[in-house]
């Protein structure tokens, strides 16, 4: 049976001492509502070491779990390698390139077997700038409501990367789809100890995203190029599934085997993991669907907590990024600093397009009573950026309005 999962003592106890007063200010959390979280703990004690690069938060070692700072990450709108999110389940699968070999079966005409040097000769080369973000990404303020299990992601489980290789489409058109095809499972080639055994990571996302592809945007790649290099252990080499539009957790790293099939998959990130759920009772697991797209969201990435509000003008900006709906973009991103009583239009700086994030910048003028910034984004669909969301046990998916405590001078 289910259970909650036990939480991260030292990260909750981290951040405890706000708890009081977060629920004091946030009135809601009795109906289980995230109000305003106040940051300033986490970003000062979360558990967790710096890189001695200085860039890098780690959660983790082993395996390696690790988010840029926000100052770090919105320095470009492509996310360097170096400053990109880590999620691993398990270490790093040591993988023989040369001998390394992609299955695809089920529900197909013609499994198949290919090498990598076949895979690239046999299909197009396709590219695609595509963000990606972990579902627990801000998972750290839902700790404030409630503790949560899991990494203790802070707002930097995310980037925007150019992603090379193969349509997914074009490799399922190859080996042909049976009737009643309906999913597409991924399965890695890591090992992950679970319930007394070892398990892949695994996903699997409908044949109907598989398929469709617009222009400019495939509905699913299999990758083994990030920013026009070749990607690195960390982020899945050889070769990694990528799923624009989907959490981090449908783009399967060290990807080794495909199945077609009517179902999803059983695998437990995603018949268990990865879904909204409350109370954790099996009836309720059972009857939660995965997570698939991401949330509509935003984040201030300058100043950080507690910066000094002075008299005049505080440069302001971070990221934005619409929900993984197809064909949808950012229409607006505002800051506050009066509580969200009114608010100050920011400059988007950064291209537009479905998938990806935006970077923006505003100059706001708070006054000298102001105790923080909130930024909140509105998208082409017209959906806003909800002040509250509702606490899961998981911690998955917060995207409620992003606080930034400021100090007076």
């Amino acid at each position: 049976m289910p259970t909650e999962p036990r939480p991260n003592t030292e990260f909750v106890d981290a951040a405890s001492s706000n708890r009081r007063e977060f629920l004091r200010n946030a009135s809601l959390a009795g109906a289980g509502l995230a109000a305003a979280p106040w940051l300033a703990s986490i970003n000062s004690n979360v558990n967790a070491a710096e890189q001695n690069s200085g860039n890098l938060i780690v959660h983790t070692t082993s395996p390696l779990n690790s988010e840029p700072r926000l100052d770090v990450l919105t320095k470009s709108w492509i996310t360097p390698v170096e400053s990109f999110y880590v999620r691993s389940h398990a270490p790093n699968p040591k993988i023989d390139p040369a001998a390394f070999r992609l299955t695809v079966e089920g529900l197909v005409d013609k499994s198949l077997s290919i090498s990598l040097a076949e895979l690239n000769g046999s299909f197009a080369e396709t590219s695609v700038v595509a963000t990606m973000t972990c579902a627990g990404n801000r998972r750290s303020e839902h700790s404030l409501i409630k503790p949560v299990g899991g990494v203790p992601w802070q707002a930097g489980a995310i980037g925007n990367a150019r992603w090379s290789g193969v349509r997914l489409s074009e490799v399922l058109k190859k080996v042909g789809l049976k009737e009643g095809a309906k999913h597409v499972w991924f399965e890695g080639l890591d090992e992950i100890s679970k319930g007394g055994g070892i398990i892949p990571f695994g996903a699997s996302i409908p044949v109907s995203k598989a398929v469709t592809d617009a222009d400019g945007m495939p509905g699913a790649l299999l990758t083994t190029k990030m920013n026009d290099q070749p990607l690195t252990p960390d982020h899945g080499a050889p070769l990694r599934g990528v799923v624009p539009g989907y959490v981090g957790a449908r783009s399967v790293k060290w990807l080794g085997k495909i199945v077609v099939s009517d179902r999803p998959s059983p695998n437990h990130y995603v018949a268990t993991a990865y879904k909204l759920v409350q109370e954790g009772t099996p009836v309720e697991w059972d009857e939660s669907g995965p997570i698939y797209r991401f949330p509509l969201n935003s984040v201030i990435c300058t100043p950080s907590t507690n910066s000094k509000a002075g008299s005049g003008k505080v440069a302001v900006s971070g990221y934005a990024l619409p929900s993984g709906q197809p064909g949808t973009s950012i229409a607006k991103v505002e800051v506050s600093a009066d509580g969200g009583r009114s608010w100050t239009a920011a400059k988007i700086t950064s291209p537009l397009r479905e998938h990806c994030w935006v970077l923006w910048k505003a100059d706001v003028r708070p006054s000298s009573s102001a105790s923080e910034l909130i930024v909140r984004a509105t998208d082409s669909r017209g959906d806003v950026q909800p002040e509250h969301v509702q606490w899961n046990l998981k911690g998955y998916m917060f995207n409620g309005w992003y606080h930034v405590p400021i100090g007076a001078e």
